[in-house]
């Protein structure tokens, strides 16, 4: 069994961005936009356990921000076992991470995403 502790420091800029991006799209009302963003942050994040919590805590307070009830206990669940399951390598990989997708559904990643993740997680062994 593999456990992940650290995202690969080559990874964490992508992962960073599509964090920034999804603020920066929530302050200017972008609200579709921002989702989709913290969905691109989940996808990178989500083998980490500290960086997944992190985007559905940050996709927790989009569902409390926006008042979408389906969302937030859809979160609250998942901050409860996504990042355990990310510590022991048990994910769906490529699951966007929102309540409107099955929590254990694995899902294509997008084109993007793919080659990004292949190019800066090559070595990681120094987890």
């Amino acid at each position: 069994m593999k456990f992940n502790t650290k995202m690969p420091l080559a990874l964490k800029p992508f992962y960073n961005k599509e964090l920034t991006d999804a603020a920066n799209a929530f302050t200017q009302g972008h609200l579709k936009q921002s989702w989709r963003h913290l969905e691109r942050a989940h996808i990178l994040g989500q083998p980490y356990p500290f960086e997944h919590s992190y985007v559905h805590w940050k996709m927790l307070l989009f569902g409390i921000h926006t008042k979408n009830l389906k969302e937030i206990i859809g979160q609250i669940s998942r901050l409860l076992v996504g990042g355990v399951k990310s510590f022991v390598g048990e994910i769906p990989v490529g699951n966007t991470g929102g309540a409107n997708v099955p929590p254990l559904q694995p899902m294509e990643i997008p084109e993007d995403l793919l080659n990004i993740i292949k190019t800066n997680t090559k070595d990681e062994t120094t987890n």
